[in-house]
């Protein structure tokens, strides 16, 4: 056999050998990956599990802090409708009673009024209806009286006044 034959023979076992070599390492590397995958799989899950478990316990805090919102509106709403029903009710109470008099008052001014009822019919029943008024240039005082009635006094300078 010659040099180039024998060396030809070498390097295709030489090949071989190499190919072996690297379907071998190929095998591992397959065999790697796929435990690299298994792995990344695991850190995934795990990873997103975490996760999950923080956006729960957020959840959860958040849907807490809107039932305390939600239960302290309800609060103030009650309490604000609260305060205007007082005012509303309590404003026109201390008008009326600031406006309106009271009941001693009621009665001193029904006494007030009975008096004064009694001194205007004895006002009327003396005079109190007669017509005055100012005459004349130097103002005097004048009285309306009834023509038709008869005059008297010593003198007939007494009249009757108009209406009585």
């Amino acid at each position: 056999m010659d040099e180039g034959t024998i060396n030809c023979g070498l390097l295709m076992e030489s090949a071989q050998a190499h190919q072996r070599l690297a379907e071998d390492q190929l095998q591992r590397l397959h065999a790697h990956t796929q435990d690299l995958d298994v792995v990344v799989r695991d850190e995934i899950r795990r990873t997103l599990i975490e996760e999950l478990q923080m956006l729960t316990v957020e959840s959860k805090r958040a849907t807490e802090a809107l039932k305390r919102v939600r239960r302290t509106t309800a609060l103030r709403g009650v309490l604000a409708s609260l305060a205007s029903a007082i005012l509303c009710t309590c404003i026109p109470i201390a008008i009326i009673r600031w406006v309106l008099p009271s009941e001693p008052e009621i009665a001193a001014l029904r006494t007030r009024h009975a008096e004064l009822s009694a001194s205007i019919a004895i006002l009327d029943r003396r005079g109190g209806r007669a017509d005055l008024r100012h005459c004349g240039e130097p103002s005097r005082l004048c009285v309306r009286v009834d023509r038709k009635a008869p005059a008297y006094g010593e003198k007939a300078d007494y009249f009757v006044l108009a209406g009585y």
